[in-house]
């Protein structure tokens, strides 16, 4: 299993100079930012459907360093309500689905967006309640008439490209655990969409993650190296749905941490192996949103530990086989 790192911690760098800090930080792998949410300083998938040139040239310098490029990463909500955002954040990631097709690289990792409840609505509406009744009418309008037709045309397009599609399981999106990223998988069909999984955000909700490995099996795309720390006492007290800024650590149930700093070494070392298990056996990208720690700090601390709990090697045959 090799370890990356998702590009976009690197702000204010070159591409160029991205590369020799993670060849320097001893990574084997990087994951790209096209933007939407997640930017796209390292990689801009309409200037580089203009200029392939720029595209060979990158995944050349990827080459020469011995990494790969793990996922392209276009992070929005395409079925937003506002029709110029998801219009524009649907434009994006079948970009991000083209260029990943020149590069030679197999998947996007994006999030499943959310609707409204209605035509006229402004804002996406995460139904997150079954009663009163009025929330089951709304999550049904918006499976049937937005998100299951909006996705099978994607996971068309992006079949056609040769390229798979990792939605992050991420609460305010209507893919946000095991259970509905295999409804959508169900839904659309064939193997094109599955999980990037990020364990931050199962945690904070009162997942198994490992369980949820298990549950997943070969849904599972790419990983995210990100770890949650839990505020028990204030969870005592207002549970784990918290809206107050990431900044206020002390008032909050939740915060992301760096892996390690939420759970010990002994879950990561279950973590990988359970990948293992199950059929995983790509890539670890770290994930910075440490509010504790500079980025800097944050990725050798998660490199440190990953390290020591990475799986390089296939399985051999026992030796009492």
């Amino acid at each position: 299993m090799r370890i990356g790192v998702f590009t976009v911690l690197f702000r204010g760098r070159s591409f160029d100079q991205v590369l020799e800090e993670v060849t320097k930080l001893g990574l084997e792998a990087i994951e790209l930012g096209c933007g939407n949410y997640p930017g796209n300083e390292h990689c801009n998938p309409s200037q580089l459907l203009r200029d392939q040139g720029r595209v060979k040239q990158m995944v050349k310098a990827v080459e020469d360093r011995g990494l790969i490029v793990s996922a392209l990463s276009c992070h929005g909500n395409p079925l937003h309500p506002n029709r110029e955002v998801a219009e524009a954040h649907r434009r994006v990631q079948r970009e991000t689905i083209q260029v990943a097709e020149l590069m030679g690289v197999d998947r996007i990792n994006t999030f499943s967006g959310c609707p409204g409840d209605s035509e006229n609505s402004k804002y996406p509406n995460w139904v997150v309640s079954p009663w009163p009744d009025d929330f089951q009418k709304v999550l049904e309008w918006q499976w049937k008439e937005k998100v299951i037709p909006f996705w099978r045309e994607e996971a068309e397009f992006a079949e056609r490209h040769g390229v798979k599609v990792g939605l992050e399981m991420h609460p305010g999106f209507v893919v946000y655990n095991p259970e509905t990223l295999l409804r959508l998988r169900k839904e659309v069909g064939g193997k094109v969409i599955g999980a990037n999984l990020d364990p931050s955000h199962l945690f904070w909700q009162g997942i198994d993650v490992i369980a949820a490995i298990r549950t997943l099996r070969d849904a599972i795309f790419h990983v995210h190296a990100k770890d949650t720390g839990i505020d028990h006492l204030n969870v005592s007290v207002n549970g784990v749905l918290d809206p107050k800024s990431y900044l206020k650590l002390q008032e909050r149930s939740w915060y992301f941490r760096t892996v390690g700093y939420g759970h010990d070494a002994g879950f990561w070392a279950k973590f990988v192996s359970e990948l293992r298990l199950n059929g995983y056996d790509y890539v670890l990208s770290i994930e910075h949103e440490d509010a504790f720690t500079s980025p800097e700090e944050g990725l050798r601390k998660a490199i440190s530990l990953l390290k020591q709990v990475q799986l390089k090697e296939h399985p051999r045959e026992a030796w009492w086989a």
